[in-house]
């Protein structure tokens, strides 16, 4: 681990350095579960950057859900469970409303 990057295990606790650090915005990207025989967009990693540190955030899908965040699976047109964008951004702006922080996909800023 580097001292730039913080790689944390608990939603609880990236919600908890979301208030401490008070950042103005979050970013997430969508990627292939590398476990994954077919390549499902189903890893979710969560990006607050705070004083020239990131702390990212990595979340696996459980069942029809994401472990931690418990953000739904939607099977896409061939079948395969996927993370909807929308539906990821939107679940994040809910979790972090009342922290005014702004949420952003990677691959849509």
């Amino acid at each position: 681990m580097s001292e730039s990057h913080v790689r944390i295990r608990d939603w609880g606790e990236f919600k908890r350095l979301v208030r401490e650090k008070k950042p103005k915005s979050i970013v997430f990207i969508l990627e292939q579960n590398a476990l994954s025989s077919n390549k499902e967009l189903t890893t979710l990693r969560i990006i607050l950057m705070h004083e020239a540190r990131y702390y990212i955030f990595l979340d696996f899908p459980k069942g029809q859900f994401m472990r931690e965040t418990k953000i739904p699976l939607r099977k896409n047109k061939q079948g395969l469970w996927n993370l909807d964008e929308d539906e990821v951004k939107n679940i994040l702006k809910k979790e972090f409303e009342k922290d005014k922080v702004e949420v952003f996909s990677f691959w849509t800023t």
